[in-house]
């Protein structure tokens, strides 16, 4: 199961950032992420069981957003 602190930390790992660096609001963009390795993310993540399409994170590219977008395909609230 995908959790909040995995998100950022994977994210993280991406930009070459420390996890802490990323807040739940940044705009990710803003931080470095560009469409390739956004969609390199979302498909990790949908290899490993997550039922949901990158159109859904593309919507709003904050942490917080996606958190949201893994959480519901996760069955959560």
């Amino acid at each position: 199961m995908l959790t909040l602190e995995t998100m950022r930390a994977e994210i993280a790992a991406i930009l070459h950032e420390d996890p802490a660096e990323i807040g739940d609001g940044d705009n990710l963009m803003d931080l470095g992420l560009d469409s390739m390795r956004a969609m390199t993310l979302v498909q990790r993540w949908q290899e490993r069981g997550l039922k949901a399409e990158f159109a859904a994170f593309a919507e709003v590219p904050t942490l917080a957003h996606w958190w949201a977008v893994a959480r519901r395909a996760q069955g959560g609230s």
